[in-house]
C-alpha cells in the first residue's frame, strides 16, 4: 500500500504532492531523497527501492522528472515501480511529453488523473483507454470553457462502462464500420564496444505495439515463428498467461486503439550494422580526432537518421572538427554532434580534427565515449517474426498490417 507520491523537479523541487491514505507523509523525506541522490552524484544512478530512516521508497526518472512513492508497510516492490512506470507513461500520454512546466501548467489533470488511477494507496484504474473516457486530455477548447465557465474540472459526468466490466481495458461495444488491426515490432539495440573494438554487450530490447480498431469483443491470437530467442518478457493485463505458458502464443482480447501488448529482450547477438571507428592521438598541448562510421552488418534496409555525439572533456579549449559527408556541430553545452543521415556508397563517412588543450596540459587523459543513432524501417535485428494473427468473434473480416522498426538505444563506442 503506498502512502503518498511526490513529483520532483530535476532540482529537487517538489512539484506535485498527492497523499493517499490517512497517514500523511511528511515532505521532509523528499529533503532525505534528494540528499542521497546529490551524493550519488546522478540520481539516475540510484536503486529503484531505497530504504530510509522511516519508509520505504520508490522512485523512477523520466525526463528529468523524479516519481517518487513512499511506503511504512511491506509490499511488492515491483508493483511500486510498476505503478510509477504506469503514472509517468499515462502522463506522457495525456500531454505530449514530460517536463517542468507541463506538469504545473496541467497539475489539475494530473491530480485527477491519480484520483482514478489510485485508491486508498492501491492501483485501480491504469488503463490509458479508460482513463481517456472518464478524464478529458487537455485541449485549447478545454481551456477556453474552463475559462469561460469557471469550471476547471475535466471529469466526464458518467463512469465508463468498463470500469465494472470483467474486461476493465476495453470499451463497453465499440462499433466500427472498418475494422482493423495494426501490429508493430519495434526494436532498440543496445552496444558496448570498448577501446580495443571488443564488443562487450550487445543486446535487443524490443516491444510489441497493436492498434486496434475492431467492433464487439473480439478475441485475438498471435504467434511468432520464433519465440525461443525471447527474453525476460512482459505481458499488458490483456494477455492470457496460460497459452503462452504451454504454446508460446499470445491470446488476448485487445483494448481499443493503441497500446503496447508486449516487451522482451534478446541477449548475445553477433553484430552490429554500423561500426563507429574512433582515433584519438594527443601530443604538445592538441588532440588529434578521427572518427569513421560505416555499414558493418547490411540489414538489407536502408540505414537511415544516422547521428554520432561525444561530449568534450573539459579540458578542451577549442575544436576544430570537418568531415566530409555530413554536418558537425559542437553545441552550447559541448556536445560534437555528426549528423550523416544515410552512408553513401561511394565513400565512407569520416570526420577529423583538432581538439586544442587547456594551458599546461600536454596530453589528454580523459577520452570520451561517443553515442550513436540510426533507423531501420522494416527490419527486425532480433530476428523475431510474427507467424500468424487469428481474428474470432467479429462480424467482418478485418484488415490486419504489420510493420517493424529497429533503431538505436544505448549505442556506445569507448575511445
Amino acid at each position: 500500500m503506498l502512502q503518498c507520491i511526490f513529483l520532483l523537479s530535476d532540482s529537487g523541487e517538489v512539484m506535485l504532492e498527492k497523499q493517499l491514505t490517512g497517514q500523511r507523509v511528511d515532505r521532509s523525506i523528499c529533503v532525505w531523497f534528494w540528499e542521497q541522490a546529490i551524493s550519488q552524484g546522478d540520481s539516475s544512478k540510484l536503486q529503484p527501492v531505497i530504504a530510509s530512516p522511516t519508509h520505504y521508497l520508490f522512485q523512477i526518472l523520466r525526463e528529468g522528472i523524479t516519481f517518487l512513492a513512499c511506503t511504512q508497510v511491506e509490499m511488492p516492490p515491483l508493483m511500486g515501480i510498476e505503478f510509477l512506470c504506469r503514472v509517468a507513461d499515462v502522463l506522457t500520454d495525456y500531454l505530449g511529453s514530460l517536463n517542468e512546466d507541463l506538469i504545473k501548467d496541467n497539475f489539475i489533470i494530473v491530480y485527477e488523473l491519480l484520483d482514478e488511477m489510485i485508491d486508498n494507496g492501491f492501483p485501480l484504474t491504469t488503463e490509458p483507454n479508460i482513463l481517456r473516457e472518464m478524464i478529458a486530455p487537455p485541449n485549447l477548447v478545454n481551456k477556453m470553457l474552463s475559462v469561460v465557465t469557471g469550471n476547471s474540472s475535466n471529469m466526464r459526468d458518467t463512469l465508463p462502462g468498463a470500469t465494472s466490466s470483467l474486461i476493465p481495458w476495453r470499451k463497453t461495444d465499440p462499433k466500427y464500420a472498418h475494422n482493423e488491426v495494426y501490429v508493430d515490432l519495434v526494436e532498440e539495440i543496445d552496444t558496448i564496444i570498448n577501446r580495443d573494438g571488443v564488443m562487450v554487450k550487445c543486446e535487443i530490447y524490443g516491444e510489441v505495439q497493436v492498434n486496434s480498431h475492431l467492433s464487439g469483443v473480439p478475441d485475438l491470437t498471435l504467434s511468432f515463428s520464433n519465440p525461443s530467442i525471447l527474453d525476460d518478457v512482459r505481458f499488458h493485463p490483456c494477455v492470457r498467461f496460460r497459452p503462452w505458458e504451454s504454446q508460446q502464443i499470445l491470446s488476448f482480447v485487445p483494448p481499443d486503439g493503441q497500446f503496447k501488448l508486449m516487451s522482451y529482450r534478446v541477449r548475445k547477438l553477433k553484430s552490429t550494422p554500423i561500426y563507429v571507428k574512433p582515433q584519438l592521438t594527443s601530443d604538445a598541448g592538441t588532440c588529434r580526432v578521427s572518427v569513421m562510421v560505416g555499414i558493418r552488418n547490411d540489414p538489407g534496409k536502408t540505414i537511415d537518421s544516422i547521428t554520432v555525439q561525444f561530449q568534450l572533456p573539459p579540458c578542451i579549449l577549442s575544436a576544430d572538427l570537418t568531415s566530409n559527408h555530413g554536418t558537425v556541430n559542437i553545441l552550447a553545452n559541448k556536445i560534437c554532434s555528426w549528423s550523416i543521415g544515410r552512408i553513401p556508397k561511394d565513400k565512407t563517412p569520416s570526420m577529423s580534427g583538432t581538439l586544442v588543450l587547456e594551458t599546461g596540459l600536454e596530453r589528454l587523459h580523459v577520452f570520451p565515449t561517443f553515442q550513436a543513432s540510426f533507423r531501420i524501417m522494416g527490419v527486425s535485428l532480433s530476428g523475431l517474426q510474427i507467424d500468424k494473427l487469428d481474428l474470432r468473434n467479429l462480424p467482418n473480416r478485418p484488415y490486419k498490417g504489420f510493420r517493424a522498426l529497429t533503431k538505436a538505444g544505448q549505442f556506445e563506442v569507448r575511445s
